[in-house]
């Protein structure tokens, strides 16, 4: 055997370690993480592999799923050209631009793994790969926006129950666009942190809590309601680091059919988004924000954590405390059980002024045996 095909298998092998130590945190599926917003991602990579055993279903289903976001990423990023050459290619040279994998959701039963994964790219590789191709990929990606959706009703303004203006910005599934959109969880974090009411009102600190649960640029409201002939009057307005935006039309599908509307609605929101950070003027601010996020990224300090948890309720209830404290400006997990975390959290400041702003948020950092902990207190 090669050194490449060792290789695919000892990673093969890796990740089925790795994510039956994750699996253990909440059984069969996987509690929703941080958005990923990078071009070079690909979100909800659907896999469904049948074979003699759970674990050799496994297996086969990490490579599909590796291969299957592969050509994910030529036919989002490239042309038909760049799609039909890495059509062409074989896992033994895809797994050089494999980054990491890891899982939205799983289900195991004898002889079938079925789940869904996020499967991420390493942006210099897959760059020198697609000008191979004669195809650039743009080096820089435009702010983030998380959006509120409100549909309105029969008198009923409805933010975080199931709707279908709510299911548009889901299915535009643009989390990894130039323009990334981010549609908020809508779990008890959320709902209890803001209602329809304070998005009205226009409450700035509630706004900024949830703005800084899922650290993006910009909270956006969008508003829409059913009109005439299975259509959507849709509006927003606001300002961004785009510039103002506004939106105000009827958006009718061809179909007739409501949904189809919203789809449309939504997608034409978004594609404006897009025209005005590929635009001279809002690529400059784009350009600009880039700077100053590279400025903070290289001030930014990071300390490995411990952070204990009685089950995946209270990990998500801790990891969103952490993520909204202020001085906090991000975390990523090394390692993840039944009862504890190990995250490396990333801070501006000194550690004294973290420690106080935990303090505020209800979070006590101490040191044990040596190592940091945050504990809820």
């Amino acid at each position: 055997m090669d050194k490449m095909g060792i290789r695919l298998i000892f990673a093969a092998r890796y990740l089925v370690l790795l994510w039956a130590v994750l699996a253990m945190a909440s059984g069969a599926a996987m509690s929703a993480g941080p958005v990923e917003t990078s071009v070079f991602a690909v979100q909800g990579v659907e896999v469904d592999v049948t074979d003699t055993d759970a674990t050799t279903a496994k297996n086969k289903a990490l490579i599909a799923a590796q291969m299957k976001a592969f050509n994910v990423l030529a036919e989002r990023l490239g042309n038909a050209s760049l799609v039909e050459n890495v059509a062409k290619f074989d896992e033994k040279r895809v797994l050089p631009f494999l980054k990491s994998l890891s899982i939205e959701e799983e289900s195991i039963s004898p002889g079938r793994y079925k789940g869904k994964l996020t499967v991420r790219f390493l942006p210099e590789k897959i760059r020198s790969l697609y000008r191979g191709f004669g195809l650039e990929v743009a080096g820089a990606q435009g702010p983030a926006f998380l959006v509120l959706a409100i549909w309105k009703e029969n008198g009923t303004q409805t933010l975080w129950r199931d709707n279908p203006w709510r299911q548009a910005w889901i299915d535009l599934r643009a989390e990894q666009s130039l323009i990334p959109i981010i549609v908020p969880l809508g779990d008890l974090e959320d709902s209890g942190g803001i209602s329809v009411t304070d998005v009205l009102s226009e409450d700035a600190i509630k706004i900024e809590k949830i703005r800084r649960r899922y650290d993006v640029a910009a909270v956006l409201v969008a508003f829409a309601e059913p009109a005439e002939d299975g259509g959507v009057h849709a509006t927003m307005s606001g300002k961004s680091p785009l510039g103002k935006l506004i939106f105000d039309k009827v958006y009718t599908a061809e179909s007739g059919i409501l949904q189809d509307s919203t789809a449309l609605a939504a997608k034409r929101f978004h594609d404006v988004m897009l025209e005005k950070f590929k635009s001279g003027a809002s690529k400059s601010k784009a350009d600009q924000l880039a700077i100053k996020t590279k400025d903070e990224n290289a001030k930014r300090k990071s300390v490995s954590v411990s952070v204990p948890f009685a089950g995946p309720s209270q990990w998500n209830g801790l990891r969103s405390r952490l993520l909204s404290t202020p001085g906090i400006l991000g975390l990523d997990v090394a390692t993840l059980a039944g009862d504890g975390a190990v995250v490396s959290l990333f801070f501006s400041g000194s550690l004294e002024e973290v420690e106080a702003s935990l303090q505020a948020s209800g979070l006590r950092l101490s040191r044990v045996d040596g190592a940091l902990v945050v504990e809820q207190f």
